[in-house]
């Protein structure tokens, strides 16, 4: 889609001549969605809400440089993906600040649920508990890039085009990682389904 025609582009051209509400507008468009791939990323859910925080924070302050060559949501979402690669590399560096484990005063706490009502359909609600923590398992083993791919696909107005560019490798090789995800999601997760079939992007 040329950026002219996107939307959130125009928005943020607004943003770089200093218009705050088309700011607020796209936060709230895509703060969850951006803290659904840090969350499963990170697997923290306070340490994702950080990281998206700093993505838009990142994104305000990048919008005098912001040219309009991409789609919105592509530029965001590498940004996003930077910044988790980050704290992965950080995490690596410095594994006793990892915030992987729950702090002693919410080991009792119920477990953050992330809003992504589009991403599955369990064909049982009475197992979308189970269920979804079979998924979230699933999705937290595979490769990161892998995974990427995955969430990014899941996200309707991202084409696979798209997803390469977030990537940062080819159409054929993002191809190759959605299905290999896909593959192994189906393999793991076929006990908890009715059927072994996973939704394809159009």
């Amino acid at each position: 889609m040329p950026a002219t025609l996107d939307p959130d582009a125009a928005l943020m051209l607004r943003v770089k001549q200093g218009d705050t509400g088309a700011f607020t507008t796209l936060v709230e468009k895509y703060k969850q969605p951006v803290i659904n791939l840090a969350a499963r990323t990170l697997r923290d859910p306070t340490e994702a809400e950080d990281l998206a925080q700093n993505v838009f924070i990142q994104v305000f302050k990048s919008a005098a440089r912001y040219q309009s060559t991409a789609k919105f949501s592509t530029w965001l979402f590498t940004i996003a993906r930077n910044l988790c690669l980050n704290e992965i590399r950080r995490r690596s560096r410095h594994p006793a600040e990892s915030l992987d484990a729950p702090h002693p005063d919410q080991e009792d706490q119920p477990k953050h649920q992330f809003e992504d009502v589009k991403n599955f359909s369990p064909p049982d609600s009475l197992l979308h508990g189970e269920l979804a923590q079979k998924i979230e398992q699933a999705l937290a083993d595979l490769p990161e890039n892998q995974r990427t791919a995955i969430l990014l696909c899941r996200q309707d107005e991202l084409s696979y085009e798209e997803i390469a560019e977030v990537l940062g490798c080819s159409l054929s090789a993002t191809k190759s990682l959605i299905h290999r995800g896909r593959e192994t999601l189906k393999e793991k997760l076929k006990p908890y389904l009715h059927t072994g079939e996973w939704p394809e992007k159009p």
